[in-house]
């Protein structure tokens, strides 16, 4: 490798090609001016229990609230939820209804099996009396299992029945074992003939007396501990290396205590973050469990919201305490004798933001960030503990927007709008990280011609990465101690909101590009969310757009690649067509505009890399000088392009994106990149 560094030959390759206004577009890469290798954390995600964001996608649980958080009653008698604090409306379930008049359950209090209250049924020999939950997604020809929780008087005969169609052949129904006094855990299982996004599932019964039901379950039977197989096989391709859990907003006001021990035991909660319910099937096991499966770290962040130090300090102990500690030996009896070794620790979720549950002055948070982190450490000195910070560029009293620029934030350094400066100022020695989170609108500009206005909406995510670099750079001349005791940068929210098509396939390449320039201090990275990267319907799921690219980039510039420097000749320009607000105005992306360009050398060193990103609607050629490196023979290339920007991977259709992979001649006068595609190219090199 050293060889690399050193020597001073350069190939240079010929470029005829011409970008902006008739320049010559050249890049140079120097093999002899490296970054820090990229870590397998750069494409970690973030996933976050919204309403139902986990249970529709991950989680395999195919009933909505079934422990009954809600009473069941007709539509016509539902209350709504209320909306959140930022107003948005509260989440929407399928309800649990009647079956047999609205009379026929009533909510029991007096002796519920898990949370406030039970469905009771009153029997009729007339016909069947129950409840019933439709709109549940099914598959033909797989097997569906599930449990119940059963109580009542010996003359009720309880069954349940699952339809998935018209025809009398359309269903299922499977007899229960006589209710007794006591709770008892019935099992059934379904096997139906067709598909139907509109199967309907009932309790039922008939003969004299009352039953009463809780904590049911149908799950598909190939669920892996509670996780659905296809979308975690799905997330396990995209070598995410972490996943941030289990929230979020959502953390604020959960008691993780609730959330362990047998899951038809745990109470569901109400989420007055996301204004839904939770049914608390996914406590700290089960998020251990999913970082398992898909072979990646957990990152947890504790609750410092509505939360204190000590449950914190419980929560690093049930997770990472051995057995013979107070809360280790909880996680023993709850099947779990092994810590799980959990490295990476949250303090609070932006709990700078006036929608965040608990927010507090900054002030005051350095203080409680300070006890939270020796209370941690006292039960595990071991782990890395990252302090939720925000940059200037991102605080601004509620209300106000502005598209910030270095020069508009400057007065906000070491002010209450400087979170992440709080930290270095107030909490030094009580972090090994702080972590950003930044959110971008997807907007169109219809102003701009054609090839601005594509590049303008792909480059703008990216500008967000750029800004935080470019105030990173600050803080590390307020505060020279960052370099020395090697404090790190965790991107741990983030995401581009609009449709996952090409054109933002092309904008999230910007991205990971844009990071892997800043790998000295920019070291973990979450994706929001997990299950963002997929197009899921309740019964099947694909790699979506935004999947793709971390995968490609994932599987290219994964762990250890070094990155090495690549200037160019045409700078980017300033963005123009500025629409909307909280675009950073800076400008991301390498010196060889329209182009975006990365190079990187692979951890043993024998095989250099170039992704380009071309967002113009036209082909672009680019001509490369090598210094201290050779390259010789031909190489290989993965495309990652569709038919037009709009397109995109859905279930059931034909991939509209997908990454092509083929030989290229060896490195010569010459590189094309197709128009709208991303690109990346491996070439032996010479030793």
């Amino acid at each position: 490798m050293a060889s690399f560094r050193t020597a001073t030959s350069a190939l240079v390759l010929a470029l005829t090609a011409s970008a902006a206004h008739g320049q010559s577009l050249q890049a140079t890469i120097d093999a002899g001016r490296r970054s820090a290798p990229i870590t397998k954390y750069e494409y970690g995600m973030f996933i976050e229990p919204i309403g139902g964001l986990v249970a529709r996608t991950l989680w395999a649980e195919m009933l909505d609230d079934r422990k009954f958080y809600y009473p069941v009653v007709s539509a016509a008698r539902d209350v709504p939820p209320p909306p959140n604090a930022e107003g948005r409306p509260g989440v929407a379930y399928r309800k649990w209804r009647p079956v047999g008049g609205d009379d026929a359950v009533t909510m029991d209090t007096r002796d519920p099996y898990v949370g406030a209250q039970s469905p009771s049924v009153a029997v009729d020999a007339a016909g069947p009396r129950g409840l019933a939950q439709e709109g549940i997604g099914v598959a033909g020809g797989k097997r569906y299992v599930g449990t119940l929780w059963l109580s009542g008087d010996a003359g009720a005969k309880v069954q349940v029945r699952l339809t998935w169609g018209q025809a009398s052949d359309a269903a299922q129904t499977v007899a229960l074992p006589a209710p007794g006094s006591g709770w008892q855990r019935v099992t059934f299982a379904f096997a139906p003939t067709a598909d139907s996004a509109n199967a309907r599932f009932e309790i039922t019964g008939t003969g004299s007396g009352r039953f009463r039901v809780a904590a049911v379950s149908l799950m598909p039977e190939d669920n892996i501990d509670g996780w659905r197989a296809d979308t975690i096989a799905l997330a396990r391709s995209l070598n995410s290396g972490f996943w941030r859990l289990p929230g979020g907003n959502f953390l604020s006001d959960w008691d993780w205590h609730e959330a362990i021990g047998p899951r038809d035991k745990r109470p569901p909660m109400f989420d007055y973050a996301w204004s839904a319910m939770q049914p608390n099937d996914l406590g700290m096991d089960e998020w251990m469990t999913l970082t398992r499966l898909l072979d990646v770290e957990p990152y947890v962040t504790v609750n410092a919201g509505l939360g204190d130090a000590n449950s914190a300090a419980e929560e690093v102990e049930y997770l990472n305490g051995p057995a013979t500690s107070e809360w280790g030996a909880k996680r023993a009896a709850n099947g779990h004798p092994e810590p799980y070794r959990v490295r990476f620790w949250n303090i609070g979720n932006e709990p700078y933001g006036w929608w965040q549950i608990g927010r507090t002055t900054l002030d005051y948070f350095m203080i409680k960030h300070n006890d939270f982190a020796r209370a941690m450490r006292a039960k595990d000195p071991s782990i890395v503990l990252i302090g939720s910070g925000a940059m200037p560029d991102q605080m601004h009293p509620k209300g106000t927007q502005e598209n910030p620029t270095l020069a508009s934030i400057q007065h906000k350094f070491g002010t209450d709008e400087d979170w992440t400066g709080g930290l270095f100022a107030k909490a030094w020695g009580n972090f090994d990280g702080v972590s950003e989170h930044w959110y971008d609108r997807a907007e169109q500009r219809p102003n701009a011609p054609a090839d601005a206005e594509l590049i303008e909406y792909v480059r703008s995510p990216s500008n967000q990465v750029r800004m935080k670099a470019e105030e990173w750079k600050i803080y590390e001349q307020r505060f020279p101690a960052i370099r020395e005791k090697k404090i790190f940068l965790s991107m741990d929210e983030y995401a581009y909101f609009g449709p996952p098509t090409l054109k933002n396939a092309l904008a999230y390449s910007m991205v990971l590009q844009e990071m892997l320039r800043h790998t000295d201090f920019l070291t973990m990275a979450a994706f929001t969310t997990g299950a963002s990267t997929m197009d899921i319907t309740p019964t099947a799921s694909v790699l979506n757009t935004t999947g793709l690219v971390f995968k490609l980039y994932g599987e290219h510039f994964g762990a250890g690649t070094v990155p090495i420097a690549l200037d160019g000749t045409v700078p980017q320009p300033d963005p123009k067509y500025v629409v909307g607000y909280s675009h950073p105005q800076v400008k991301a992306g390498s010196a060889t505009w329209p182009l975006d360009m990365i190079a990187a050398l692979s951890a043993d060193g024998r095989t250099l890399k170039i992704a380009i990103v071309n967002a113009t609607h036209r082909p672009q050629t680019v001509a490369v000088a090598l210094k201290g490196v050779k390259t010789r023979g031909a190489g290989r290339q993965w495309l990652l392009t569709g038919a037009s920007l709009d397109a995109a991977n859905k279930v059931g259709a034909a991939p509209g994106v997908s990454v092509r992979e083929s030989n290229v001649p060896a490195l010569g006068k010459r590189l094309t990149v197709p128009a709208t595609a991303t690109v990346i190219y491996a070439f032996p090199v010479l030793r």
